[in-house]
């Protein structure tokens, strides 16, 4: 399965196309609107927010609400529509570099002078297609009881240490709080750092977890470095903006413990199989899944453009100035978890057909089928 998105973030559309994915998946729009409403939500989003009302429509590859086999092509609209692919748009060039974003790296590789020309593809509003993608992912998986949610760990320096007992108490605890969080003792302290913050003019980052349960064992190989799973979560993760750190399982944690500490007693009970007595791995070894709940962290950095610039350089004269401003959030953590999740079941989805193969749902469903009946 292939994912390729397009589009510009005050362009027209974002648009996903998607490739190789099964027939015989029935999508459920409104599943993939509510996809594109959450990552819309929590606290400290800014103005475009009020702005943009996404909604995706599908414009190839179903029939009837079911797949067809054929690519499938996603289109969002962005209501904060400025830039154009015909005619001139009357836009002034941005010049004044921003620190921390894409502008000066992009700009220096593709020789432009107006930043505008990087920025509009280098911003976060691209993950808008990966989220309308990832919803395509998530209906898919569901078929085989996978599921896959998120919640907020830490904002700036409010950390919490509390981890959900399953996934169903996760995904409950995080739709109620404004921040995604599921430690009701810390969410006030996350959204007062968050106001802070917006009143200084500043931004925040944090830290978010990404849960996927019902993961049999088998998806990924350790035969090729590029086939491994957790390198592939990884690198969706990785590749999302303001994502600086990846871990999957106890990650960094891993160096402080000694072995005995760190790593799962293996366990075998005849109902269930093999399992393990913890999850310090989460839920991956040697690349490949392992059956238990598959557990991952992403840092994120403060969002880059402040109300309060900082100190840079203007391109074209070379001078010093304060940085652009371009209209922001203040904190996007919460957001970052809709789209870790859609990331996650991208990389979820692609692992599950490499190993089960197929054209169709009912083709990949009896390889699946057939394949649990060797594991115990």
């Amino acid at each position: 399965m292939r994912i390729l998105t397009a589009g510009e973030s005050h362009g027209e559309y974002e648009v996903a196309v998607v490739e190789g994915f099964p027939r015989g998946v029935k999508i459920v729009n409104d599943l993939i609107d509510r996809e594109l409403k959450r990552r819309m939500s929590g606290y400290g989003r800014g103005a475009r927010m009020v702005i943009e009302s996404d909604s995706v429509k599908i414009v190839s590859g179903l029939r009837n609400k079911i797949t067809l086999g054929s690519p499938i092509a996603l289109l969002v609209k962005n209501y904060d529509h400025k830039i154009f692919t015909q005619h001139k748009d009357g836009l002034n060039p941005i010049t004044t570099l921003r620190p921390a974003h894409a502008d000066l790296a992009g700009s220096l590789k593709y020789g432009e002078r107006d930043a505008r020309n990087i920025l509009e593809r280098a911003s976060a509003r691209e993950t808008v297609a990966r989220v309308a993608a990832g919803s395509l992912c998530k209906q898919f998986l569901s078929n085989f009881n996978i599921r896959v949610a998120s919640y907020v760990s830490a904002i700036g320096a409010v950390v919490s240490n509390k981890r959900p007992q399953n996934i169903a108490g996760l995904v409950n605890a995080a739709a109620l709080s404004p921040v995604g969080a599921i430690d009701k003792a810390k969410e006030k302290a996350m959204i007062q750092a968050i106001d802070k913050a917006k009143v200084a003019g500043d931004s925040l980052g944090g830290v978010v977890e990404v849960w996927a349960g019902g993961v049999c064992p088998g998806l990924g190989s350790v035969m090729h470095y590029d086939k491994r799973l957790d390198a592939a979560l990884a690198a969706g993760l990785m590749s999302i903006p303001s994502v600086k750190g990846v871990e999957i399982g106890l990650g960094f944690t891993y160096a402080a413990l000694p072995g005995s500490k760190a790593h799962d007693a293996i366990t075998y009970k005849s109902r269930r199989g093999f399992a393990h007595k913890t999850n310090h791995s989460g839920g991956i070894e040697g690349g490949i899944s392992n059956g238990e709940t598959i557990t991952a962290r992403i840092a994120l950095k403060p969002i880059a453009t402040l109300a309060r610039p900082l100190a840079s350089v203007d391109i074209v004269s070379k001078k010093s100035r304060n940085a652009a401003v371009v209209r922001s959030d203040t904190c996007a953590v919460t957001a970052a978890g809709v789209i870790a999740e859609s990331m996650t079941a991208i990389a979820l989805a692609r692992a599950f057909l490499e190993k089960f193969g197929g054209d169709s749902l009912k083709e990949i469903a009896a390889n699946y089928k057939n394949y649990l009946k060797t594991l115990k």
